[in-house]
């Protein structure tokens, strides 16, 4: 006899699969889960991308019976090993809570995996409406009234190492270029590493909020719409540039310091590259001389020569957002852990 199941609505299933460890399995198709999931889901799919796309045409144009004929077709060899995979996932859990699963809809998918996993003797709870349910929510979430306060400065404040000592300080923070993988500039992904799609960027960045306190202040990297290829959620957006920057007033050495630390460790041809990038706005003979200081290893040549470039950036950006709240706080000369303090006091005396 089938162990039984129940389904449950996107908050308490969010809730029960955060508990202790529950196994997030996802039932679609591994091409869906590449472009977004649930974080911490892991790929349990019934069918692949090519057998997804022929069942459901079959559904469409021959309907149900013959779809689901031909997914028997499919997922009867390996129901076997399908059991076998679950039972080693389900057993590495150490306190062996219910399996959640989702598919698209919370439909034939999970609901044919539930059956034989639970009659295979594991406890199964589904996502009702499935990854569709669940990204219905998430609107609402990005567009709450968080109490957010940027860390604002020029490329090269070293905003993203002040944000980690803000955390490490015991404050609430929101690591946006973390969450997509970049930096945010010509410079921002060297590694050339994957980012996440907008959507999973969006899902990966839910996560994070709702662990969050709402009665407390969130620190947040000034950013733009767009870090690397990953769009911030507009509501999101919308709401942090509503709320107060506090800009680090860095000195030039300061930030050529920084850069040099931060890309000193970097293949050459790499920082070429990212040069070259950026060749037409920041100059022919600008870009040239850049290079010639990478050749003689004289990086910091080449930063402060960046730092024109993204300096003048900066500034056309701040004056597309005139009136933007923006507050400075003096932290020239000084490292990023008393950079972070200052940025507390500071938002202290403004009651943030």
């Amino acid at each position: 006899m089938a162990v039984p199941s129940r389904s449950v609505g996107v908050q308490d299933f969010l809730e029960g699969s955060r508990e202790k460890g529950a196994l997030l399995l996802d039932a679609r198709s591994p091409g869906e889960f590449a472009e977004a999931h649930i974080p911490g889901a892991v790929s349990f799919p019934l069918f692949d991308d090519a057998e997804r796309a022929e069942v459901g045409t079959m559904y469409k144009q021959e309907g149900r019976e013959m779809a689901v004929e031909r997914g028997l077709e499919f997922i009867g060899p390996r129901m076997a090993d399908m059991v076998r995979s679950a039972k080693a996932l389900f057993a590495e859990q150490p306190d062996r809570r219910p399996i959640h699963m989702y598919c698209w809809r919370g439909g034939m998918r999970s609901g044919s995996l539930s059956w034989l996993l639970r009659t295979a003797g594991m406890p199964v709870v589904l996502l009702e409406g499935g990854y569709k349910a669940y990204k219905q929510t998430l609107p609402a979430l990005m567009g709450q009234e968080w109490p957010l306060v940027r860390v604002g400065g020029y490329t090269g404040s070293a905003k993203t190492a002040v944000l980690q000592a803000l955390a490490e300080a015991g404050e609430q923070t929101v690591d946006l270029e973390g969450l997509a993988r970049h930096f945010g500039s010509a410079f921002g992904n060297l590694n050339r590493h994957d980012q996440p799609t907008s959507e999973h960027f969006r899902n990966l960045l839910a996560e994070c909020l709702v662990g969050l306190d709402p009665t407390r202040r969130i620190w947040v990297e000034n950013e733009s719409r767009k870090i690397g290829k990953v769009h911030v959620p507009e509501p999101f957006y919308k709401r942090m540039i509503a709320c107060p920057a506090l800009e680090m007033l860095r000195s030039t050495q300061d930030r050529v310091d920084h850069l040099v630390g931060m890309y000193g460790a970097y293949d050459t041809a790499l920082l070429h590259q990212a040069f070259e990038a950026i060749r037409s706005e920041l100059g022919g003979a600008e870009t040239t001389e850049a290079l010639a200081a990478l050749q003689q290893d004289d990086l910091a040549t080449a930063a402060r020569i960046a730092l024109d470039y993204y300096d003048r950036t900066y500034e056309h950006g701040l004056q597309k957002r005139a009136g933007d709240n923006r507050y400075p706080v003096e932290a020239q000369g000084l490292p990023v852990t008393e950079c972070a303090q200052r940025l507390m006091d500071a938002a202290d005396r403004m009651g943030l």
